[in-house]
C-alpha cells in the first residue's frame, strides 16, 4: 500500500510542478510562490480545523527541523524558475537524482540523527540508471 501512495505521490508532484510553473509564468515567480503557499496554509488549517487537531511546537526540538517550510519555499521557487525553460518532466528527473544523492549521503553518514545505514554498490547501479534516464532525456 505503501508503495502505491509513493507512486500516487509521484504523478501529484509532477501536476504540481506543471501547475506552479504556469502559474508562476503567468503571475511571476514570487507572487505565485506566495500565492501557493498560502494557499496550501489555509488548507492545512481547514484540515486541522476538521479534524479537531491543534498545533504544537516542541521547544526541546532542534530548531533545523522546522526548516522544511523554507526549503519548501526555495524548492517551489526555484523548480518555478527552470519550469520556464526546461519543462516538467527534467526538473523533476533532476530533482530525483539530488534527492537520491542527498538522501544515500544522509543514509550513510548518519546525517540528521539518522541510523547510519552504510552505502552499498547496487545503490550505485540504480543511481547511474537514473543519470543514463536523464541523459536520453535532455538529449532526446
Amino acid at each position: 500500500m505503501n508503495n502505491l501512495i509513493s507512486a500516487f505521490i509521484g504523478a501529484l508532484i509532477s501536476i504540481m510542478t506543471m501547475l506552479n510553473g504556469t502559474l508562476a509564468n503567468k503571475l511571476g515567480n514570487y507572487t505565485a510562490n506566495t500565492l501557493i503557499h498560502t494557499v496550501g496554509l489555509f488548507s492545512i488549517i481547514i484540515v486541522l480545523f476538521m479534524r479537531k487537531s491543534k498545533v504544537k511546537f516542541d521547544k526541546s526540538l532542534p530548531i533545523y527541523l522546522y526548516s522544511a517550510g523554507v526549503i519548501g519555499v526555495f524548492t517551489v521557487l526555484f523548480t518555478n524558475l527552470s519550469f520556464a525553460v526546461l519543462g516538467v518532466s527534467i526538473p523533476l528527473a533532476l530533482g530525483l537524482l539530488g534527492q537520491s544523492v542527498t538522501s544515500i549521503v544522509i543514509d550513510h553518514f548518519g546525517l540528521l540523527d539518522m541510523q547510519p545505514i552504510k552505502f552499498e554498490k547496487r545503490k550505485f547501479i540504480g543511481l547511474t540508471f537514473i543519470v543514463i534516464g536523464i541523459c536520453v532525456m535532455i538529449i532526446f
